[in-house]
């Protein structure tokens, strides 16, 4: 309540009316919401108006008013005087190719930022398409014609514009304008098509010559089941922005037996452009399942792009655990300044993320399950006091070259929930070699995958009404042991040419020898059979390279000599077992194939300028029966 109305009700309380009454108490400014008090101080404040001659100059300008500048002056200094920071145009050069050679290096990293424009040394091109960057972001061609041209300036009444803008002046050069776009185009097609591999050795038939890539003409695709797209959701991909966004490294899980078919590209894309100064490594998860020059072949192939590790997950026997803390470690030591490091992992569904986790706890702290879709968010462990683990839901980029096969075989959906399951089971059988499948199930002698389901389901028991074999029921049981390593198979890695030294079997299949256990014996030669890994010569190791090599002083077990490209396929058998009663987790034992990692592996300083200590060699100890 103002003054004006608390002065006037106590007049009237006390009988006052009249000429004296608050009728004549009224402030100028007054009202409900401002009072006599708060009205003086606004014009203080405020200070009244300038003030004007005749013919209405600012003679003398108001309170804050004033636009007299007053007179500029530079500091007295000794450094305008001294030497500035200049470079010429031949070292300014050398500098930016030895900066984006050791850029390009997945094995080097940058410890120390001088007081350098930095802007200077990048290059102001991006790598995807030739876009410019500006502070970090890209400059799309559209955006900055826009932003130079607005649409109001270019049509409509105001337009400022009588023709056309175009980059080139001639006919001639909108020719090989388009003509460089295309070839542009082209080669993105072909990485693409070299990134997801080689579809036909996996049994997918890719066609052409259609509206759509791998469509003829006149063919419809036909809608996916809504179960196919699982892993793609929003809220998955948040999950994993976070992650990222949260990790200081980032570890890419990969199945061992097609990691081509669980990598992420376009996750990988993301860290290389968008957030480059996070470190990115992979690790072969499930390596147990494989041969162990399948292993190696792909370690030192995926080792050619980003540091690779091989890894086996299990609390009790686990494989690598030792060389990837190594490997953390040295990760913390270049975060020296920072109190702690945090390692995401990433990668598709079921690849053994949370696995990993337990492995390098030693117990369990994450949840697993031996089917897709367990995690469900992302979930903070520590291992260290300078290192934590970050885990996360499976991703499953989405792609169009992907069959539901592919999909279903790289379990990221799981089995019970797919709609006839039988029709599967021609890939999983085109994928396998038959006797692994006739060792597997002992069954022979069957045409096609009915048939094959059929005595499988006779053999069984499953039967339904009328003694009709429940074809659903025993394809879900196959999928099943194909997904969890009961049925040996792989995919092999890619070699060049005029490689030797590799131990490369057909598509699809497992080694060429079997075990010798006792009593039993097998077959001593196959046909289309491939060398043994133990008789080849060790590959000389080099950069970013692992080799295999045997240890001479070794001795060899007579009931194991044989059975180089078949550890891990037998349920008594494990690739090997680590020392659990040791901190670093590495092997004990001498007598032992050997994954030896290159001597500039990891080129980087630690706090005190020296060189961090290598890779520690990954031991992969001999079987015990």
């Amino acid at each position: 309540m103002g003054t004006f109305k608390k002065e006037k009700s106590r007049r009237e309380r006390q009988g006052r009316s009249g000429p004296d009454s608050a009728s004549n108490l009224r402030v100028k400014g007054e009202n409900f919401y401002r009072n006599s008090k708060k009205v003086k101080t606004l014009s203080i404040l405020k200070e009244g108006k300038p003030q004007r001659n005749s013919t209405g100059k600012v003679t003398k300008a108001a309170s804050y008013q004033s636009r007299d500048a007053p007179t500029a002056r530079i500091e007295p200094n000794r450094k305008w005087f001294t030497n500035t920071r200049v470079i010429s145009q031949e070292a300014l050069s050398s500098f930016r190719d030895a900066v984006q050679q050791h850029a390009s290096d997945p094995y080097s990293y940058l410890l120390k930022q001088n007081k350098l424009p930095m802007s200077l040394i990048r290059d102001n091109k991006s790598n995807d398409g030739g876009l410019e960057t500006k502070n970090g972001l890209k400059q799309h061609a559209a955006k900055m014609a826009v932003e130079t041209q607005p649409f109001s300036d270019t049509f409509g009444p105001k337009a400022q514009r009588k023709r056309v803008k175009l980059a080139v002046s001639s006919l001639e050069d909108l020719a090989g304008q388009s003509l460089k776009m295309t070839e542009e185009y082209t080669e993105r097609l072909a990485e693409r098509q070299a990134r997801l591999g080689d579809a036909e050795s996996v049994g997918v038939e890719v066609t052409g010559g259609g509206d759509f890539d791998g469509q003829e003409d006149g063919v419809a695709s036909t809608a996916r089941e809504p179960i196919f797209s699982k892993g793609q959701s929003k809220r998955i991909w948040n999950e994993l922005y976070k992650v990222i966004d949260s990790s200081d490294v980032v570890i890419h899980v990969l199945d061992a037996r097609d990691p081509f078919g669980t990598r992420c590209h376009s996750v990988e894309k993301y860290i290389r452009e968008e957030v480059p100064h996070k470190h990115l490594l992979f690790v072969l998860n499930k390596c147990d399942l494989v041969p162990t020059s399948i292993a190696a072949a792909w370690v030192r192939h995926l080792s050619a792009t980003r540091p690779t590790l091989a890894f086996h997950a299990s609390l009790r026997h686990s494989f690598g655990k030792g060389t990837l803390i190594s490997l953390l470690r040295q990760f913390s030591q270049l975060h020296s300044h920072r109190k702690q490091i945090t390692v995401g992992l990433i990668g598709y569904p079921n690849t053994g993320k949370s696995s990993i986790i337990n492995a390098l706890r030693k117990k369990k702290v994450c949840t697993v399950a031996p089917v897709p879709g367990e995690t469900k968010v992302w979930q903070f462990v520590t291992l260290m006091r300078r290192i934590y683990l970050l885990d996360c839901p499976g991703v499953v980029p989405p792609s169009k070259a992907d069959s539901p096969e592919d999909i279903l075989l790289r379990g990221v959906v799981r089995v019970e929930n797919v709609e006839n399951p039988a029709q599967y089971v021609g890939a999983v059988l085109a994928r396998c070699e038959r006797r692994y499948v006739e060792r597997t199930y002992g069954i022979k002698g069957w045409e096609n995958e009915d048939a094959f389901l059929e005595t499988l389901a006779r053999r069984w028991g499953k039967l339904g009404k009328g003694g009709e074999p429940d074809m659903d029921a025993v394809a879900k049981i196959v999928l099943n042991d194909f997904m969890r390593g009961k049925i040996p198979w792989y995919i092999n890695p890619p070699r060049k040419e005029g490689e030797e030294g590799e131990v490369m079997a057909e598509e699809g299949t497992v080694g060429n020898r079997k075990r010798k256990r006792g009593t039993e014996q097998v077959e001593e030669t196959m046909e289309g059979g491939a060398q043994n890994a133990d008789e080849n010569d060790a590959v000389e190791g080099s950069e970013s390279e692992i080799e295999v090599s045997d240890d001479e002083d070794s001795v060899v077990d007579e009931d194991y000599e044989d059975d180089e490209n078949l550890q891990g396929f037998d349920e008594d058998t494990e690739l090997g077992t680590e020392d659990e009663d040791e901190d670093e987790g590495s092997a004990d034992s001498a007598d032992a194939t050997t994954l030896v990692v290159g001597e500039d592996d990891l080129d980087v300083e630690g706090e005190e300028g020296g060189r961090v200590d290598d890779l520690e060699v990954i031991k992969a100890l001999k079987h015990k029966r």
